[in-house]
This record gives structure tokens, sequence and C-alpha cells, in this order.
């Protein structure tokens, strides 16, 4: 099977812009495109830059084949013209951006599009529907992560979204800090390890739950995790440690008052003899669940629902904004919507972090100007991903993660409080050549 092209995941409005802008000669004026979030979701106090990654590849197959032109052609979306110049479409302009796993502050440019008008505005569907996702999975995941306090999170979450949905959930769940996943495509595709070993319908299949455990134990060995709450949670406690000894890997728990059966599950365990037996807790888990158990005696979290579904936002709330444009005699004009509440700041900008001599962050300094001039405690956050249309930047995903925690040991503590506050770090814009701040 030959590659699938991503062109046509767009919207309507990008492609008869571009016919208007053809028509009309402003198709070839250089442009700059800039993604950011003019506010995080409500009481947030940080986000997580996640999807850049698959972005790239999908930007390397975005390309108008024959079978999607003529598929344009007979749904009548744009004329011959502009049927002629998006079947020699490849985008041959630079990209910048926040790297994977980067903190991001409302205002934060997190990617930079240059090109010409016409390369550039027909990513933007394709750009903002990758990075709001994975950003807000990777926002409530690191919230999540946090609120464990060291104890892992496995993502649990694909039959509560889109199929493929799921498959970036778990990616971006794994950037921000999960430990594993359910889904074994992400596994397959993103090298994201996986786990699972039954659900109530094992145990419901069988005659009686020692026949269930035995089944599972036999076949997986005694390190296996035993689903306890099909029935009476003590008695399964007893029948699992019964079957499997004292070494046995995990109980979990789906149901009911999680911190009190945590409790009564761990002392029943330790009395059998399993002291080194885990607990996992799943059912219904976000990230306030999760820090109310921080003093029950669990080992791991099972996240599904909130997760794949942002955890109260579902969306980064990322834009795609023409922020500069070329004038006819070859300037470079800053140009900004002044709508009512989505008022944007135009110029093409650079952006780093700010640090203190700890190395701790204090500020995100945004800075408008044609090349980037950062000061000596700036750290700066725009890296080129793709230059003259050529991908210059590639992550592993353990880059990512690594990235993400450095990330977040840089930001101030008050960074990861679950109660609702203002964003951790305050947004700078610095207009250069005039030499003063907004």
């Amino acid at each position: 099977m030959g590659r699938v092209t991503t062109a046509l995941l767009t919207d309507h409005y990008e492609l008869t812009m571009l016919q208007a802008a053809l028509a009309d000669g402003t198709a070839r004026r250089r442009s700059v495109f800039e993604v950011f979030a003019r506010r995080l979701p409500q009481g947030r106090r940080y986000g997580v830059v996640a999807g850049t990654d698959r972005l790239l590849d999908a930007l390397e197959e975005f390309t108008f084949d024959a079978a999607t032109v003529d598929w344009l052609r007979e749904a009548d979306v744009v004329d011959d013209a502009t049927l002629q110049w998006l079947s020699g479409y490849r985008f041959s302009g630079d990209v910048w951006g926040y790297l994977e796993g980067e903190a991001y502050f409302p205002g934060s440019p997190v990617l930079v599009v240059e090109g010409t008008f016409a390369e550039a505005v027909v990513l933007e569907t394709l750009v903002l529907s990758v990075l709001n996702h994975d950003a807000a999975i990777a926002s409530a995941a690191a919230r999540m992560v946090g609120a464990a306090q060291g104890r892992p999170c496995l993502e649990m979450g694909s039959r509560r979204t889109h199929e493929q949905a799921a498959v970036a959930a778990a990616r971006a769940a794994h950037v921000a800090g999960f430990a594993a996943t359910s889904n074994l495509e992400a596994g397959r595709r993103h090298a994201v390890p996986t786990t699972g070993t039954s659900a109530h319908s094992f145990t419901l299949l069988h005659d009686s739950e020692h026949d269930a455990f035995r089944a599972q134990v036999d076949s997986l060995g005694a390190g296996t995790t035993v689903l306890v709450d099909t029935y009476d949670v003590a008695e399964a406690v007893r029948t699992a440690v019964e079957v499997a000894g004292p070494d046995l890997g995990a109980v979990r728990i789906d149901s009911g008052d999680l911190p009190s059966l945590a409790r009564s599950v761990r002392d029943q365990l330790d009395a059998l003899g399993a002291t080194s037996t885990r607990i996992v807790v799943t059912s219904d888990l976000d990230e306030h669940a999760i820090a109310a158990l921080a003093a029950a005696p669990v080992d791991g979290y099972g996240v599904g629902t909130a997760l794949v579904t942002g955890s109260g936002a579902p969306t980064s709330g990322f834009v795609y904004k023409l922020v500069a444009r070329e004038d006819d005699d070859g300037t470079m004009r800053a140009v900004a919507k002044r709508s009512t509440d989505k008022v944007s700041v135009g110029g093409r900008k650079h952006a780093a972090r700010r640090l203190d001599p700890d190395g701790r962050a204090v500020a995100e300094i945004v800075t408008i100007a044609e090349h980037a001039r950062h000061g000596p405690d700036d750290r700066a956050l725009l890296h080129p991903l793709v230059r003259a249309g050529r991908r210059v930047h590639h992550d592993t995903i353990g880059q990512a993660r690594e990235r993400h925690r450095a990330a977040m040991d840089e930001l101030p503590p008050t960074a990861t409080q679950l109660s609702r506050g203002e964003p951790a770090l305050e947004t700078v814009i610095v207009h250069e050549e005039r030499n003063r701040h907004e």
C-alpha cells in the first residue's frame, strides 16, 4: 500500500482562500503564521506541547496526488488553475517550534511557519488538529503525573475516544510522564510500553474466581495483576494470594470507595504475607481523584476517560494566525487581528524562558524582532524543525519525556498546584525596535 496523503485533513475554506490569493497575486507574498493560545484552560497554570513529531510526519505526507486532485475537481471545490498549483505542492518554507514536552503559557508562539501565503495557509487545519489534541492530552497527563507523586500512571482510555485519537493520546500521555498504555498500536507505532492482564469478563467466564485466577496465573505467571472487585474484594484477595502465593504481582481495584478499599486490601495482603504485592486502582480517575489518594497505600493508577478527553479541556485553544506578511516592495509588515476578545500581537516572534540564578523559570519572554537576541539568563524555546522544506528535527519519545521532566523541574512550585490559579509564568511581550514592554 502506498503513502496516504494528509492533504485533505483540512477545511474547505483553506483552498478557496488559496484560489482567491492565486488569482489576485497575493499568494506569493512571504508570510509568517504563528500558533499560540490566547489563554490556558480556566484555572490551569501551564500547558504542555505535544504532537510536534506527529505533525512533522504529517507535513511530509501533505501532497495533492492525482486521486486527490481528481476528487477536488469532481467536488468542484476550486478551479482548474488552483488544482494545477496544488498538484505540484510541496512545502518549501521554514518551521520553528517549541519542542515536545516543553511547557507553554498564554501567548507562547509554540509554532512559527514561514513561507509564501499559499504554501503556509493550507497547513492551518492540519497543524491545529494535531497540536490542539495532543497538547490537551499531554497537559492533562502532566497534572495527573504530578498528583501521583512518583507512582506510575497507566493510560487506559482507548475505548473512550476515536480509534486513531486513542493512539495519539497514548503517545502524548507518555511524553508527559505516563509509564505505559493499554493500546497496542501506540506500542507498535510509537514505542510506548504496553501493559494489561484481564477484565471482569474473564472472571465471569469461569465457574469460580478461583478458576479464573488459576487460569490467569498459569498463563501469565505469579507476577500478573489480578482484578479483585468482580464479586467480594476481600474474598478475591484471599483467593488470589492462595492461587499465586505471596509473590503475586498486583491486585487491581476498579470500583467502590478506593481510599478505604486500598487500606483494607493493603492490610489483608500484608497479613497474608504478600507484602510486596502492589495495589493498582482504576475507576474514572482524574488528577483530583489521584491527589485524593495520595495518603492511601496505592502503587499505581490506571486512567481512561478523563485523560483522553483532556480532563475537562479537550482542546488547547491554539490558533494559527498570520502575524507578518510581505508588502509589494519586499518589506515585511506586522499584521494582527483587533477583534473583541480575539486580539493578536503582530510581528515575527522569538521566545525564551528567563531563568533566575538557581535555574528557576521566572518569565516567558516573547520578543518581536526579525532575528532572535536572547539575554544571558534566557533559554531559547523556538528551534528549527523544517528548513527550506526539509525536515531537520527528529525526536525520540524518550528525548521528549526527558525534556518534559526538565521543563517541569524548572517551573516554580506553584505550577503543580491543582487548585485554580493564574499561569505560573507571566508572558512578557518585548517590542525590540521600540525598546519597551507590553
